[in-house]
Formats: C-alpha cells, sequence, structure tokens
C-alpha cells in the first residue's frame, strides 16, 4: 500500500506551490512523527529566512493552501510554526479497508541491488563473527524484494589463496575419499587445523603445499580439480548452517574471490594506464586522495605485493568492477565488519576515480559490530576460539525447547522440534537485528528467548495468539467485513498498521534493519492495548465483533511480514 508520508508529502507539495511558487514545489515537507499529532511538518522554519517571513505566518499560508479534506482533522499550527496533522479514523479505516496494509508500493522502487552479505571462508567452520553478516545481509535483501527492488546477493566467501596450497597437500595425503576428507563437511576446522600444523611443523609438507599454490594460481588442471573438491565439501557445510539459520543464501549466490582471479592483472593494469597506480618500496599501489597516515602521510592501498601475488584490496576493486559492469548494479551493499571501514572508503574512493563506479552507483559499507560475552568481550570459547556458530544455534533451539516444555504447552515430540527451532533461532536472529549493526551487543539467551520485552518469543507469541484467537471465530465471513475505528485503541493499532509502509522504506534508503523491529514491537504493544481495552469475540454486536476480527487478521499479516523480512517465522501456536 502506498505510504501515509509520501500522500501528505504529495499534498504539502501542492500547498507549497500555490502558497509561494512553482521553485518550492519540491521542497521537503520536513514530516516527522509526533508526540502531539500523528504527524508533524516543519517545513515553514527552514522557509523563514529565504521567504524574510515569520515560521508562523508561513506556516499559516501553507495551512490556508493545504487540502486534506477526508484525510486529517484541521491541521493545528504549534509553537514558532509547526503543523500538526492528525488523521481521521474514517480515513484510516477507508485506506485500511481499501488496501493490503502488508504489501508495499513505492514509486522509487525497481532498482537493482547488489548485496554482499555472509562471507564465510573455505574448510573453515563459521563462527559468531559470520552471525551478524549473515543475519542482516539476509535482513536486508528480503527488505529490498518486499519492497520491490531487485536483488542479487554475493556471498564472496574466501575460496583462494595461499592456504590452499598446504589444505590441498593435506586432502591429497589423507585421501580425498577418506573419512577425514568427508569430515570437512560438518567439522571443516579440525582438517584446517591438521594441514596448518603440518605447514608449520614439516618443512618437506611446507615445500610441497607453496609449489602447489604456484600450481594452482596458475591454473593447472590436476590442482583444480582438487580444489573444487575442497569447495564443494565446504558447500555443504555452508547449507547447513544456511538451513538452520533460515537464511535464503543458495549455491547461486556463491561469489568467491575465485571468480575474480582472471581479472586482476587487468584490473592493476588498469590502474597503472590511468595514472593512479604507481611502485613504491617494490609494490604496486594507490594513494587515493584524502587518506592519510598518522603523521600526514599519503596512506597507500597495495593492489600487487612486491612478490607479484595480489591481495583484499585487489579482489575487492574487481568485484565493484563486475558488480557495476556485469550485474548492473544500481546500489551495492557491502555487509562486512566495521574495522573494515577504512579499506572499503578507499576500495570505493579508486573505484570512481578509475571510472569503475559511476557517480550514479551507490556504494555502502554496512558496518557489523560485535557479538560481545558476559565479560564485554568479543564471544569466544573457554579456550579463546571464536564460539562455532552451529554450536550457538544448537544450544538456542535446546533452549526454546526447554522453554516450551516449562510451559506445560501439549505438543507432539515433532511440533515440539519444529516450534522449538523457529522459535530458538528466531530469538538469535531478532536479538542480533533489534540492535544497530554498526553497534556491539551481548549474547545472552535468557533474554533472547523471554517472552516479555523486545524479543522475538514476544511477537510470535502475539502472532500465535492472534491465530488462535481467528481459530475461535464460528466461520470466516469476517475477512470481507468492513474494519471500524471507533475506539481509540482501534485507531491506534489502524494507525500503527499503516505505518508498515514508512517504515520498510526507511529500512531500504538508510540499511537499518532496526527500525523494522521497534516498529514490530510497537505494533504488538498497540495490538495488547487493543486486545485488552476492546473486546473482539465478545463484542457487543456482530459487527463489531466481525471489525475487530478483521483488524486482528491485519495484524497478523504485518507482523508475518516484518517478521518475515527479517528471517523470523510465526509458529502456528506456542
Amino acid at each position: 500500500m502506498p505510504s501515509l508520508t509520501s500522500l501528505l508529502n504529495d499534498r504539502f507539495a501542492l500547498a507549497l506551490e500555490q502558497s509561494f511558487g512553482e521553485d518550492f514545489t519540491r521542497r521537503d515537507p520536513v514530516i516527522r512523527s509526533s508526540q502531539f499529532a500523528d504527524f508533524q511538518a516543519n517545513v515553514a522554519l527552514p522557509l523563514a529566512k529565504e521567504l524574510k517571513s515569520k515560521p508562523r505566518d508561513i506556516a499559516t499560508t501553507i495551512v490556508d493552501n493545504l487540502d486534506l479534506a477526508g484525510i486529517c482533522e484541521t491541521p493545528e499550527i504549534s509553537g514558532p510554526g509547526f503543523i500538526n496533522l492528525t488523521f481521521t479514523p474514517e480515513f484510516l479505516a477507508t485506506t485500511l479497508n481499501q488496501t493490503n496494509a502488508a504489501e508495499v508500493e513505492s514509486e522509487t522502487a525497481g532498482a537493482r541491488i547488489v548485496i554482499d552479505y555472509s562471507a564465510p571462508n573455505v574448510a573453515k567452520e563459521m563462527h559468531v563473527g559470520h552471525l551478524r553478516t549473515t543475519v542482516v545481509g539476509d535482513a536486508l535483501a528480503r527488505t529490498h524484494e518486499l519492497f520491490g527492488n531487485t536483488v542479487v546477493r554475493q556471498n564472496h566467501i574466501g575460496d583462494w589463496g595461499t592456504p590452499f596450497g598446504m589444505l590441498i597437500e593435506h586432502l591429497l595425503d589423507v585421501g580425498i575419499e577418506s573419512e577425514t576428507a568427508q569430515d570437512i563437511s560438518a567439522n571443516p576446522n579440525a582438517f584446517y587445523q591438521a594441514a596448518r600444523e603440518k605447514f608449520d611443523s614439516d618443512a618437506d609438507f611446507a615445500t610441497r603445499a607453496r609449489a602447489r599454490v604456484v600450481a594452482l594460481q596458475g591454473g593447472d588442471k590436476q590442482t583444480l580439480e582438487l580444489w573444487e573438491r575442497l569447495v564443494g565439501f565446504s558447500r555443504i557445510y555452508f547449507n547447513h548452517i544456511y538451513s538452520l539459520l533460515d537464511v535464503t543464501l543458495s549455491d547461486d549466490d556463491l561469489a568467491g574471490e575465485s571468480i575474480y582471479n582472471d581479472d586482476l592483472a587487468a584490473v592493476c593494469q588498469d590502474l597503472e594506464d590511468k595514472g593512479l597506480a604507481r611502485i613504491s618500496d617494490g609494490a604496486l599501489c594507490v594513494f587515493p586522495e584524502g587518506f592519510t597516515g598518522r603523521e600526514g602521510e599519503p596512506l597507500p592501498l597495495i593492489i600487487r605485493k612486491s612478490d607479484g601475488g595480489y591481495g583484499y584490496a585487489t579482489t575487492d576493486l574487481a568485484a565493484v568492477r563486475y558488480r557495476v559492469r556485469n550485474l548492473h548494479a544500481d546500489r551495492a551493499l557491502y555487509v562486512v565488519g566495521s574495522p573494515q571501514a577504512m579499506h572499503f572508503e578507499m576500495v570505493f574512493a579508486i573505484a570512481r576515480a578509475a571510472g569503475w563506479l559511476p557517480e550514479d552507483v551507490e556504494t555502502e559499507h554496512v558496518k557489523i559490530g560485535n557479538v560481545l560475552g558476559d565479560d564485554g568481550k568479543i564471544l569466544r570459547t573457554r579456550s579463546g576460539a571464536p564460539l562455532r556458530l552451529a554450536e550457538l544455534l544448537e544450544e538456542a533451539i535446546a533452549r526454546a525447547r526447554a522453554t516450551l516444555r516449562e510451559s506445560n504447552a501439549e505438543f507432539s515430540a515433532e511440533e515440539e522440534a519444529v516450534v522449538a527451532k523457529i522459535v530458538g533461532i528466531g530469538a538469535v536472529k531478532y536479538a542480533d537485528l533489534s540492535v544497530a549493526h554498526d553497534t556491539s551487543y551481548t549474547f545472552d539467551l535468557d533474554r533472547m528467548l523471554a517472552p516479555i520485552g523486545n524479543t522475538a518469543p514476544y511477537l510470535q507469541y502475539a502472532g500465535a495468539r492472534i491465530r488462535s484467537i481467528l481459530r475461535k471465530a464460528d466461520s470466516d465471513a469476517f475477512t470481507a467485513a468492513p474494519i471500524h475505528l471507533g475506539e481509540a485503541a482501534e485507531r491506534d493499532l489502524g494507525l500503527a498498521l499503516l505505518g508498515f509502509s514508512d517504515v520498510l522504506a526507511e529500512v531500504v534508503a538508510s540499511s537499518t534493519p532496526h527500525r523494522l523491529c521497534t516498529y514490530l514491537f510497537d505494533l504488538a504493544q498497540s495490538f495488547t492495548s487493543f486486545y485488552e481495552q476492546c473486546p473482539v469475540l465478545i463484542a457487543e454486536s456482530a459487527e463489531v465483533r466481525d471489525s475487530r476480527l478483521r483488524l486482528s487478521q491485519t495484524v497478523l499479516e504485518v507482523l508475518e511480514a516484518g517478521l518475515g523480512v527479517l528471517g523470523i517465522r510465526v509458529p502456528e501456536r506456542m
């Protein structure tokens, strides 16, 4: 459905034109939520200096030309020139009756969005550090798709580089068909650690490993076949984790470092030809304008090492070029840890200077903060190793199952397993998504699984509760009944429902899934207030009952849609 703010923006555009001329049609009316009304337009204040008039007088002129008949109560001017806007219950009810609050219509939809997220390493187990990049990236992908954009997922896995020499040699030593090799799909860390130990302690093995790297980079057929087997084993492992996390990544989205290997020399040559790269201490470097070190000296980005090898910077530059030229990105999101901020700023600056990144293509580093333990440090095992992601997720499911049993809910064993997974995984994902992605948060399963507060179980229970109410209705005739918003709690709930489009647009524009979490929590609270104040199944008349049933159903639809783009399901019952 169209958003409420877009409707107000259109009406204010006409009023501004009629008040001050065509030059003012595109001025931002500065519409914001308000504690004194539904919305507040603050446009009069920034116009005061330009028009050389008092903001309150400007606001009065705007209101005189503002046509909101049948939409809002008479606008009120407060303070120095704020215009307070309150929708009529009739307008809200009519809008809910004529549109689907869970669907989104946007004139700005249709962009092609490339999202780089998750990015685990081949032959290494995913740890808690991969949780946020995967969950946040997937939520953004789903949100853009609901908004009407085309999303191209890019899982930039680490599948190339010097470690593969030792990994391939170790694979040959243990045997391709051995149990040790097959175990990579379930426990890749053990394989990697064994290879690393041999590399550090066995000189002959280290020599073979280095030679294997040369063969790999040179395109040796047998070496590439062995490399593909390693990638294949890890692919099975990745898919297990993605299935457990319930994210949308698939094999088709794999876009590892290896796919840019043949383009790296051309990237370097192009930068040299454009006069952007030069040799410094034997390495080929770019010194992008505006980046300096502590002493004020120009800061280099090394794109070819002194030994002729390439690093992450070269691959990332090749990826930018590929995503613009081949994937035709209008906007590229990089969901990567915050410590990489300077790296990506430099990569984007160089890509623009090289002409690979046109001005109309937006790049954004969606900075990801850390997951912390009780001690305020990055969450790790007692031994200091990164916490395995699979272990963390399995613990969440087990704890959710225990909570379900404590609630004395009557589930079959099969149903219990399904609900426990939905609740456990949902709790972990929501806790991550409900805080700003560039901040850190403390991992606390007790808080995540709590049935009260801003948690997934609270929202899931609200959805399950509505399902229970709808099941108790004697028919589904209410689905065609008109919604009326006679009571204050009904009106507040209707207004909350019609805010879904606005919050999705905000998430899309600013890459902030936590704003959707806040909206859904507020919606669930509004429903609770409505349910407490407005009897549904025992309403005073059949007309009111059906109206409230349909209003409840609409809340369920929006909750499911909102949680759905976060990658969280609502169980049938809890």
